[in-house]
């Protein structure tokens, strides 16, 4: 159902480690619980787009699991392929059936989507474009799902960040995995 008279949000919903990774030196993410209390399906019925770096689409925008997963997994995944995907990428410069490819301007694509009607957006990532929509101003809550792990190294949630971005909590979530959930928005949302 569209919602009328309110912009659309734009919302980074993440896993990150407890010492800030979204996934491991060689991209492992086998770390990441999907607790079944989490809500996960809510999340995804409350949004209809997806937003995604090029290398992160290339990995998951397709993503087809496997005979051997769970029901609920599957469910996820097709719900997933179910949303209007956006790739930003600064190479590929193709759109077709499966995706619309956004190149330039990002603050005034994102910000003509936003204001469509429709349900929220579901900022995907990678770490570059997560940088990008943050320093643009574009994240209007922050889901961030801790995991109980340390692994030392990876890839860094936050990278190159121009500015301080200062939140407030609105909500928290404790699972009984350990995982615990924190969701943010800016001080003007």
């Amino acid at each position: 159902m569209p919602i009328t008279g309110k912009q659309r949000r734009v919302i980074l919903d993440l896993a990150v480690t407890l010492d800030g990774f979204i996934e491991g030196k060689n991209g492992e993410i086998d770390w990441c619980i999907m607790d079944p209390d989490m809500g996960f399906t809510n999340f995804l019925n409350q949004i209809d787009a997806i937003f995604y770096g090029r290398k992160s689409y290339d990995l998951w925008g397709q993503y087809i699991p496997e005979a051997h997963e769970s029901d609920t997994e599957k469910e996820i995944w097709d719900l997933v392929h179910r949303k209007d995907k956006y790739v930003f990428s600064r190479t590929q410069k193709r759109s077709d059936d499966q995706a619309i490819f956004i190149n330039e301007n990002i603050l005034e694509e994102v910000s003509e989507l936003k204001n469509k009607p429709g349900k929220d957006i579901w900022l995907y990532g990678g770490a570059s474009l997560i940088t990008t929509f943050i320093n643009l101003g574009l994240v209007d809550e922050f889901r961030l799902s801790v995991h109980p792990v340390i692994l030392g190294e990876g890839k860094p949630m936050f990278i190159d960040m121009k500015q301080r971005v200062n939140l407030k909590l609105v909500h928290t979530k404790t699972f009984a995995s350990g995982v615990v959930q924190l969701i943010y928005r800016g001080n003007g949302m």
